[in-house]
């Protein structure tokens, strides 16, 4: 893809096993800044290069969030299955773009976003996430959140890559 053209369409392949049991937590903390508690993609599944990504967050009891939201009956806040869904988005853009490490990826833009079934310790989230658009600095990303068969979360996503610190 060229720096100021959106992906263009045809069959693009995915990584092979081999190439995704690299992609493991080691690999995702050298790629995001973000750390515990606020590191939300725990696993890759599936990447086409420039294309997209299946990554996994494995919910549980013991998520700081779920002491305040709510007591008794601990619900994800949709705005964390956001978050999971922009950081695996970052993973995607980032993916055999080394000039890019260690750049942060601000989160611009949400669209249509539907919060359509609760997340709940226990479940374990697919975080689906294409590319709609890509140019130099700026992505516009399909996302959806499911638990097995059901759509947990929606949105339309758009995203900057930060310019280099000095």
């Amino acid at each position: 893809m060229s720096s100021d053209e959106g992906t263009t369409g045809g069959e693009a392949s995915g990584l092979d096993a081999e190439e995704i049991a690299r992609l493991d937590h080691q690999w995702i903390r050298s790629i995001l800044p973000h750390r515990y508690p606020f590191l939300l993609v725990d696993r890759v599944v599936e990447l086409v290069p420039e294309r997209s990504i299946v990554a996994l967050k494995n919910v549980t009891q013991n998520e700081e969030f779920f002491q305040g939201h709510f007591p008794g009956k601990p619900i994800m806040p949709g705005v964390l299955v956001i978050e999971a869904l922009a950081q695996a988005a970052g993973l995607l853009l980032l993916y055999d773009r080394p000039e890019l490490h260690g750049r942060v990826i601000y989160f611009v833009g949400i669209e249509n976003a539907k919060f359509r079934n609760p997340v709940t310790p226990g479940d374990q989230v697919r975080l689906h996430v294409e590319i709609l658009r890509a140019r130099r600095n700026h992505a516009r990303f399909a996302c959806r959140a499911t638990i097995g068969d059901l759509v947990a979360v929606e949105c339309v996503a758009s995203s900057m890559i930060g310019r280099e610190e000095k």
